[in-house]
């Protein structure tokens, strides 16, 4: 009864409101057989709380073992390994046996210099790169939750705006400055019109391994968002977004007529493109880039004049 009781009372010590890498590499049990010999010099009585407390102050309060444990990806084993090095043979040495607090002292604090020692040898990460996406490589471990810290970045990347001119090749390009893993599948989708990240309102367009996608001749239908999703089996891993818009190619003013072989003076591009109206008001709009005509009419010699005219219409 006694003993079930101490061990109540050990374990609610050890595991307190402040954990390290101590309590998520050694067991209860083996600090219980640590412990157990601990004596107060001054009074000279065994107190095993006085142990646990000791353990806490140089191992769970330590701000310099809680950052040697922060190591990269899936060397928590070495942590763990480390740390048994240096704790379980003082376990099996200090069982049973009674030691001045001195001692433990002495002994604690040399176990955690060495573990500091090593375990800021291992491999470090280069941490998340924002804005977006699960960086999955860039975790490291964290010894007061016993667990990897994810980058806590969102999923959704913000909107890239895409220009693009009329009739002329468009690509956008679905990549990250964080590493993928070797297993990734891209989806591209498409919101017409709209520039949105309102997942719901993307159709599917394409799904494989195309990191780029290309659209050749583009045209006001190509006006809205692109969305680039990238998975790692069946998991999201980034979500990009393009907003596509365009503007015609130059166009001469309305009456010009020159020579074909005369030198071409700057012109204003069309207007740039916008999704279309909605119902009730397109027929005040026009669409774009078929707002000219033009006749070549012959002069003498061998000179063409172009009669550029408005056909009605307005870019």
């Amino acid at each position: 009864m006694c003993k079930s009781a101490l061990c109540l009372v050990c374990v609610s010590l050890l595991l307190g409101p402040s954990l390290s890498c101590y309590q998520c590499f050694v067991e209860v049990q083996d600090s219980l057989r640590l412990c157990w010999g601990h004596i107060l010099t001054e009074h000279n009585v065994r107190n095993v709380d006085s142990c646990f407390r000791k353990l806490d102050r140089i191992f769970n309060n330590h701000e310099r073992v809680i950052e040697a444990g922060r190591v990269g990806k899936g060397y928590d084993k070495q942590l763990k390994e480390l740390l048994d090095g240096e704790i379980l043979p003082m376990v099996e040495e200090f069982d049973r046996k009674r030691n001045n607090d001195t001692v433990y002292e002495e002994r604690l604090q040399t176990a955690a210099d060495n573990f500091i020692a090593a375990a800021s040898k291992l491999p470090r990460v280069s941490g998340c790169l924002p804005p977006c996406g699960f960086q999955s490589a860039g975790a490291v471990y964290n010894c007061i939750t016993c667990q990897y810290d994810s980058c806590e970045l969102p999923l959704d990347c913000p909107v890239k705006e895409v220009t693009a001119m009329e009739n002329s090749r468009s690509q956008m390009w679905c990549e990250v400055p964080f590493h993928l893993p070797g297993n990734i599948e891209v989806i591209w989708r498409f919101a017409e019109e709209v520039k949105t990240q309102q997942v719901d309102q993307f159709k599917e367009v394409t799904a494989g391994l195309d990191t780029i996608y290309s659209i050749p001749s583009s045209s006001l239908q190509h006006v809205g968002t692109y969305q680039c999703e990238i998975y790692s089996v069946q998991r999201s891993i980034v979500r990009l977004y393009f907003y596509l818009t365009g503007c015609g190619r130059p166009h001469r003013a309305a009456g010009d007529i020159r020579p074909v072989s005369a030198p071409r003076r700057a012109v204003s591009p069309c207007a740039c493109w916008s999704p279309p109206l909605p119902h009730h008001l397109a027929t005040a709009s026009h669409r774009l880039f078929d707002g000219f005509a033009s006749a070549a009419v012959p002069l003498h010699g061998s000179s063409v004049l172009v009669s550029i005219t408005r056909a009605n219409k307005s870019c």
